[in-house]
């Protein structure tokens, strides 16, 4: 084989080479979405063979409880009617463990389950101890106040003595563990050995004593297997479909999800509703602005001005009231019908005349808005900051003398921020393949595209380049042929006899 003829096979494969890179490239390009959203599709239901299954039945990421008490600087200047004056105290940080347990799934695209939760104490996190005394209003005084206050006279100054006897006071000082976790009560155990079901609850009386070793009640979620429209949304609570709390059929509906994944591929038009068994309600928080986590791209949502707002402000929150100031939500239908409510801490997005009431408060958005911020592809949040602040309606109640001369107000409790990041392994497995190996794919698709067109333009060139060495090898041939018959004609002639009468000249240097 000659030379020539093995550059012409070695282009000739070049070519080829570039247009199976093109082809490829190509079908990349219109292939390797569709594939990354249907192995995203496949692995974000709620299937035990899917990669988030084992982070959906117990969560890897590292929660966290912290909770700022309101210690009550002048309770005896509040009797008396002036103005609260709290110190915020905090945070006590509790590391929050959640598993599920009873996973069982259904026959119409369901799973149920109930998942457990245990705190455990962080010192090292926190600014104090669980041994740490705080003074805070009395909520068995208070809501047992509230809830005589239009009951007969009788009645009330019978409601009176007995606090009087039982030692019972409009203000407590209790340490954080008795607040938190619970604290025995003589009063509360006359009304259930004498009253049974009067007041929902048996044995120690503690803020967050239902939450501790306890599990949020059974949810129903569509796996997403079957209806992909569905997924991680929730069918029913404790066997309900909807709840009974409050007076609208909106209000009552449980939307969204459990609150742990959402829908994948989400835009900023997207929503995050979930369902809250701690606050009675769905809540829904709105896109704000799109971010960067750990290199992981996130959408940044939170709470609208309008989640907590009166019916008066915001129509469709009617069924929450009856009402005060807008942002806060009423919450006693839910709650043993004591005067709480909930909001945001410091009555932040609420009305100003909440925080003007009580001295001591700051709001503002960095320190006290809450927000989620989730991957789009896949709906799973990489970083999360919950806020709610609880409150205690308080006011005297005439004819029970516990409660002074306590003006109307809102007094804030406690505020507590449930919080959690993506970190270690988990963040790694998840940035190698949902971030890393789908950006790697998108490169390498427009690589073999444009490595591809240059393998295709090499024979070309080749093709191009040799034409032209033929076409000049040619014309200088015939260039010469012309020259060589030009001197052999010369030559000719001088050979030959000249004519007679021509005079040959003598050539002379």
């Amino acid at each position: 084989m000659s030379r020539r003829t093995g550059e012409r096979w070695a282009t000739a494969v070049l070519g080829l080479v570039g247009l199976l890179f093109v082809a490829l490239g190509v079908l990349m390009v219109y292939m390797v979405p569709s594939i990354i959203k249907e192995q995203v599709l496949k692995n974000v239901r709620i299937d035990p063979s899917s990669l988030s299954f084992n982070m959906w039945k117990e969560i890897p990421v590292p929660f966290y409880l912290s909770v700022y008490f309101f210690s009550i600087l002048n309770p005896k200047a509040v009797l008396q009617g002036e103005k609260p004056w709290v110190q915020e105290r905090g945070p006590y940080v509790y590391r929050e463990f959640r598993h599920k347990i009873n996973i069982t799934f259904n026959d119409n695209d369901t799973v149920s389950y109930r998942e457990y939760r245990r705190f455990q104490f962080q010192h090292d996190k926190s600014c104090g101890s669980e041994s740490d005394y705080i003074v805070m209003p009395n909520i068995l005084v208070m809501g047992a106040a509230a809830m005589m206050e239009n009951k007969p006279m009788s009645l009330k100054v019978m409601m009176a003595l007995m606090l009087t006897s039982f030692g019972e006071h409009a203000f407590m000082n209790r340490t954080v563990g008795e607040i938190m976790w619970g604290y025995d009560n003589k009063f509360l155990n006359f009304l259930n050995q004498y009253f049974p079901n009067v007041i929902p609850f048996k044995g120690k009386f503690g803020l967050f004593a239902e939450l501790n070793n306890s599990d949020s009640g059974l949810f129903t979620v569509f796996t997403g297997v079957k209806d992909l429209s569905r997924i991680h949304q929730v069918d029913k609570w404790n066997g309900l479909s909807k709840v009974n709390y409050w007076r609208s059929d909106q209000c009552n509906m449980i939307n969204g999800t459990a609150g742990q994944m959402w829908a994948p591929f989400m835009t900023p038009e997207s929503s995050l509703e979930f369902y809250s068994p701690e606050a009675c309600r769905s809540m829904k928080l709105i896109y704000k602005e799109s971010g960067m986590f750990e290199g992981i791209p996130t959408y940044r949502f939170v709470a609208p001005n309008t989640l907590f707002a009166n019916g008066s402000v915001y129509p469709p929150n009617e069924g929450f009231c009856p009402c005060l100031q807008s942002g806060i939500q009423n919450v006693s239908t839910c709650r043993f019908n004591a005067p709480l409510f909930l909001s945001q801490p410091h009555f932040y997005n609420a009305d100003p005349e909440l925080a003007e009431a009580v001295k001591g408060l700051h709001p503002n958005e960095e320190e006290h808005s809450l927000f989620l911020d989730i991957h789009p592809v896949t709906g799973i949040p990489m970083n999360c900051s919950v806020k709610l602040q609880l409150n205690l309606y308080m006011k005297a109640v005439k004819g029970i003398g516990q409660t002074g001369k306590i003006n109307p107000v809102v007094l804030p409790l406690l505020w507590f921020g449930e919080s959690g990041a993506m970190e270690g392994s988990p963040l790694k497995t998840f940035y190698n393949q949902l971030v890393l190996l789908p950006r790697a794919l998108n490169y390498v698709q427009y690589l073999l595209v444009a490595l591809g067109c240059i393998l295709v333009l090499i024979p070309s060139a080749y093709v191009i380049l040799t034409q032209e060495k033929c076409y000049l090898f040619w014309s200088s041939s015939k260039k010469g042929s012309k020259d060589k018959e030009a001197i052999q004609a010369y030559s000719e002639s001088l050979m030959m006899p000249a004519p007679r009468g021509v005079v040959l000249q003598e050539a002379r240097l």
